[in-house]
């Protein structure tokens, strides 16, 4: 019997369309796709447990795919924005342009490395980057504004504090006219074979159909939040790698280097999708 593929996904709401229904037995008994076990974490551990070879698939951070050459992406699936996204923003008191410094969440090498590049290029701020803790209100005590991702950012009631939410998923596809791809499936080439790969594709089919379920069950103790997540999977995440959002991804990629942001660019390579022949 073969070992388990050890997955490692990202802790948010907007990760668990990808792995709806991989804690059920597969349809294929003794594929490698029959056994996978799942953990969760934030987006910069993802990338650190692959490093790490704790895990052989990792939904990683787009930035962090660029560290690995030769791994593979699981094609055709990913976290993807074309638009407003919801949940990565800037939230500040005042004007960015009058920003000195600006806190950013530890959680996401891609969402730091993509604030550094609409500073500079889109959003005419030099402020001083300094890492910080997920945490609003210490994030703005500490800075003038505060970079956020993921479920804090969602469901931060950022009014309250008296600041302006700037959604950098809308910024990003207003510059550029592409998607902004925030996260995808990758592992060294002989991490996933054809039958695991379809498995992950037909996960992200089933989890898209039952976005409200899952949404629902996420905000179980919280009706207010229910509905912030049920238009949120609905309005603002999209799950599907195209060519389109491939570009975005390049886009990032050359931006990144010109900032110095990254050593070095190069293509995506990805895992082959076709289960392989029973013996």
């Amino acid at each position: 019997m073969t070992s388990p593929v050890r997955i490692g996904a990202v802790s948010y709401l907007n990760a668990r369309p990808l792995v709806y229904g991989l804690d059920r037995p597969a349809a294929s008994p003794g594929s490698q796709a029959e056994r996978l076990t799942v953990r969760f974490d934030l987006p910069s551990a993802c990338a650190t447990l692959l490093a790490e070879g704790a895990i052989d698939l990792g939904l990683i951070p787009t930035i962090a795919y660029l560290d690995r050459p030769g791994d593979r992406v699981v094609p055709g699936v990913a976290i993807v924005s074309d638009g407003p996204v919801a949940s990565v923003a800037i939230f500040t008191r005042r004007p960015i342009r009058d920003v000195r410094s600006l806190a950013l969440d530890t959680s996401s090498r891609t969402s730091v490395a993509l604030t550094r590049i609409l500073c500079a290029r889109v959003l005419g701020a030099t402020p001083a980057f300094v890492p910080h803790p997920p945490k609003l209100d210490s994030m703005l005590a500490a800075c003038d504004a505060a970079l956020l991702i993921g479920d804090p950012a969602l469901f931060a009631d950022y009014r309250a504090l008296g600041t302006e939410k700037i959604d950098l998923g809308e910024i990003w596809t207003r510059w550029t006219g592409r998607p902004f791809v925030w996260a995808f499936w990758a592992g060294p080439p002989d991490a996933v074979d054809g039958s695991t790969v379809q498995r992950l594709q037909q996960a992200r089919d089933a989890g898209v159909a039952a976005s409200d379920a899952i949404a629902n069950a996420y905000c179980a103790d919280d009706p207010p939040c229910q509905a912030i997540a049920r238009r949120y999977l609905r309005e603002h995440v999209q799950y599907g790698l195209s060519d389109h959002a491939l570009e975005g991804v390049r886009a990032f990629y050359h931006e990144a280097a010109a900032l110095g942001l990254v050593d070095r660019t190069g293509p995506i390579e990805f895992f082959d999708s076709t289960p392989p022949k029973a013996m």
